[in-house]
């Protein structure tokens, strides 16, 4: 049987990077915490964290961990069932306030996301802890025991997890008008052709992100094309990039559709553009608050993303 005192630690070491830094949370010594996950690792029979600079868990430890934030929200749940409780020395509302952790791409968090969840967050009492990384990668966190939730590409549900389908994200190619006039050397009749946007900048949210590549193979046929890029990894920054005519960029069509009075960005190539299908990942063994979450995100997409 697992010991919570042990499991505690190791959690507070993974969470704060630190052996001392636990030890201080835990108001503990940093002699208690270190013999806590020296006799979990004794009884696991392996390691559970790689010691260096800054602590992180071993797949063994990320296991442990996801386990310890699940028993978390359970006891949670229990909790809010007694009649008057109403937390650990804490009163009023912000005591039945429970923080749930998720992995978010940056463009569903500000298309759809925060929009379809804001109300249900506040009916529910729930906090959000955000991790933000390309849709590509953001089971990553999951996997990690990081977060109970993420938005990613990956139909292929990880193991003890399911994978529903929350729609598709259309993204389209943009520039500048003027950027786009300049390619087409005045003559409103000649489109912008691929070796323009090879020749031109492409501005890129970060390293992860391959919308770009999608395109130019879909459409094009290129593969592994060679093209100027800045890197510009954060929403707004992207837009205003875009707009200075810094290069083109793929953005979404729900952002596109919201721009009110900023200034105008153009299609490229009309007509043309990428379908990103996104799934809701989560453990399939949920605590009520988690299936509170899970609930909430897939009718946020429901409503507001193109079903597949």
């Amino acid at each position: 049987m697992l010991d919570a005192r042990q499991l505690d630690a190791l959690a507070a070491v993974i969470e704060h990077g630190s052996f001392s830094a636990a030890a201080k949370s835990l108001s503990l010594t940093l002699a208690a915490v270190s013999l806590r996950i020296k006799a979990l690792e004794e009884g696991m029979g392996q390691r559970l964290l790689v010691r260096g600079k800054v602590a992180r868990a071993t797949p063994a430890g990320q296991t442990l961990l996801a386990h310890v934030r699940q028993v978390r929200l359970m006891e949670a749940d229990v909790l809010g069932t007694l009649d008057g409780h109403q937390g650990y020395g804490t009163t009023g509302k912000a005591a039945r306030l429970r923080s749930l952790s998720v992995a978010v791409n940056a463009d569903s968090l500000t298309s759809w996301f925060l929009p379809g969840l804001a109300a249900a967050l506040h009916k529910h009492h729930l906090l959000l802890d955000i991790v933000i990384d390309d849709q590509n990668h953001t089971l990553d966190a999951l996997q990690s025991g990081d977060v109970t939730g993420c938005v990613t590409t990956l139909a292929e549900p990880m193991r003890g997890c399911l994978a529903e389908p929350l729609g598709k994200m259309r993204y389209h190619c943009v520039a500048a008008p003027s950027l786009i006039a300049r390619w087409k050397k005045g003559s409103a009749r000649v489109p912008p052709s691929p070796h323009h946007l090879l020749e031109s900048p492409a501005v890129i949210f970060n390293r992860k992100d391959a919308l770009q590549d999608t395109f130019l193979a879909q459409h094009f046929g290129l593969r592994h094309a060679n093209y100027p890029r800045h890197f510009v990894p954060a929403v707004d920054a992207f837009e205003l990039a875009l707009e200075l005519g810094m290069g083109w960029g793929m953005v979404p069509e729900l952002l596109l559709a919201g721009r009110g009075h900023r200034p105008p960005l153009a299609e490229v190539l009309p007509g043309r553009y990428v379908d990103v299908t996104l799934y809701w990942q989560h453990w399939t063994r949920e605590p009520v608050l988690a299936q509170r979450l899970t609930r909430a995100v897939k009718d946020a997409a429901r409503a507001r993303l193109p079903q597949i």
